[in-house]
């Protein structure tokens, strides 16, 4: 399903966005169990390979962002104490963010 809707993240479309989060998030029942916790999600896409491969930033209300993998069961893959260090971990493989930021709010 992912690998599917990927494709549209470029054209810049919100609403895609939000809707491919919402579906993200429909098989990470772990993290909407934690929606409480969180502040927003940044999806983040790496160009090179096809089909694209993305990765989920969370920010935390606490400062803390993980950075999970929706297509590995959501696997956590980095944890850092500040967005700036999550940032630089994910522009350093050269993933590029894609446009806008899900915040929790908009989902509850």
């Amino acid at each position: 399903m992912i690998k599917a809707i990927a494709p549209r993240f470029r054209k810049g479309d919100r609403s895609s966005i939000k809707e491919l989060i919402i579906t993200i998030l429909s098989s990470a029942q772990k993290l909407v169990e934690q929606i409480n916790d969180w502040e927003f999600i940044e999806l983040w896409v790496d160009p090179i390979v096809f089909p694209p491969r993305i990765l989920m930033l969370v920010g935390g209300k606490n400062s803390k962002c993980c950075i999970y993998e929706p297509s590995a069961n959501y696997k956590p893959l980095f944890l850092s104490s500040s967005y700036d260090e999550a940032h630089s971990w994910l522009v350093e493989d050269e993933y590029e963010r894609v446009d806008g930021r899900l915040l929790a709010a908009e989902i509850v």
